[in-house]
C-alpha cells in the first residue's frame, strides 16, 4: 500500500485527522492501529485528545528504542491485522522507525498514515519528519493561519509572552508553550499583534 505523511504547524488539526481517520475505519468495521511516540506526555501515556475534546486510547506506545517489526507482530498477535496503522505526533519517531513502517507497509500492504509537524521552533525538521518527507508516498500539508490572517507554516515556543530561538528541540507543549506563526511573523519574534496604543 502507502505511507502517508500528513504535516502542519501547531492548531492545524493533526491530531482531529488521526482520530477522524480512525473513526471513519471503526464505522465500516475495520481494525486500526493507533500508535504515539511515548515522548508525547500531554495526554497520558495512553491517549491522544484533540483541541476541540476529541480522544481516544492508543494501542501502543512507541518509544526510541521501539522495533516496528517486534512492536507489529506483538500487535498482530493479540487484535489481529489491522486496516491501517495511525501514528500520532510522527515528528518524534527515530529515521530507524519511519524506515520500519515503509518496509512493514511495502511487505504487508498495510496503508501506515503518520501525522506530525514538520519542523521545530528553529526551524529545523525533525528527525522523524525528515525521514517522512524523503521515504512518504504521499505528503500532504494540513493549513492553519497565523495571528495576521497569512498561512503558518513555523512553530513558535513562547516564553512568558516573548518567542525564543533556543533549547532543545523537544520540550513537550500545547497552547501555552507554542504558536503557529507566518515565517515572517517567526523570524520577527512576534507571537501576536501589537496592542492599540
Amino acid at each position: 500500500m502507502s505511507v502517508f505523511f500528513r504535516y502542519g504547524a501547531m492548531n492545524a488539526g493533526k491530531s482531529i485527522q488521526v482520530l477522524t481517520v480512525r473513526y471513519n475505519y471503526l464505522e465500516r468495521h475495520q481494525s486500526v492501529f493507533l500508535y504515539k511516540p511515548s515522548v508525547d506526555t500531554r495526554e497520558g501515556a495512553n491517549l491522544i485528545r484533540a483541541r476541540i475534546g476529541l480522544e481516544a486510547p492508543v494501542d501502543a506506545m512507541i518509544k526510541p528504542d521501539t522495533d516496528v517489526e517486534e512492536l507489529h507482530a506483538r500487535m498482530v498477535a493479540a487484535q489481529g491485522v489491522p486496516n491501517c496503522i495511525l501514528i500520532d505526533e510522527a515528528q518524534f519517531l527515530t529515521r530507524d522507525q519511519v524506515r520500519q513502517f515503509c518496509d512493514l507497509s511495502d511487505r504487508t500492504g498495510i496503508p501506515v498514515m503518520a501525522f506530525g509537524l514538520r519542523s521545530d521552533f528553529r526551524g529545523e525538521l525533525f528527525p522523524g519528519s525528515a525521514a517522512l518527507l524523503a521515504l512518504a508516498d504521499r505528503i500532504e500539508e494540513l493549513k492553519t493561519i497565523c495571528w495576521c490572517g497569512k498561512k503558518a507554516t513555523m512553530n513558535a515556543r513562547v516564553v512568558n509572552g516573548q518567542v525564543v530561538m533556543e533549547g532543545p528541540q523537544v520540550l513537550i507543549g500545547g497552547n501555552e508553550s507554542y504558536t503557529a506563526l507566518c515565517r515572517k511573523h517567526w523570524k520577527e519574534g512576534k507571537s501576536a499583534p501589537p496592542l492599540p496604543a
